[in-house]
């Protein structure tokens, strides 16, 4: 009687044949992935440019500047600065600052400053001040 226990348990059904074929297919493919990855990572530090996305728009007597910030670099980065100056004649009226906590590689995060003050009256900068790598 076991002998034909054995021989019952050996065959496999075509149900189960087809689900261990899509199973293998599922691992081969995530396996083939990270190794693509893994060959193919850009070994370059970040490299953060910051833009100005849409028009200056005014609410409420304030003034709101959207950027968008990308990390084009191979890397990470974590706590990523962005800074604003709105000067005028030379003089910074007002400033000020963001903080990103985490920007991977071809990542894209936007945000917006808020001034006081219109920035179309002045020249407006808006740039990244620094990163740090985790």
């Amino acid at each position: 009687m076991s002998e034909s226990n054995n021989e019952q348990q050996e065959k496999r059904t075509f149900a189960e044949w087809v689900t261990f074929a899509i199973a293998c297919f599922i691992l081969f493919t995530l396996t083939g992935l990270v190794l693509y990855n893994w060959v193919s990572k850009k070994e370059e530090p970040p490299i953060i440019s910051v833009t100005r996305n849409t028009p200056i728009r005014e609410t409420q007597g304030q003034f709101y500047v959207p950027f968008i910030v990308t990390n084009t670099g191979g890397e990470t980065a974590e706590s990523v600065q962005i800074i604003a100056e709105l000067r005028v004649n030379g003089e910074v009226l007002e400033s000020g600052d963001q903080q990103i906590d985490f920007l991977s590689s071809g990542e894209t995060q936007e945000g917006a400053f808020i001034f006081s003050r219109d920035p179309r009256q002045g020249e407006l900068i808006v740039r990244s001040s620094s990163y740090k790598l985790p």
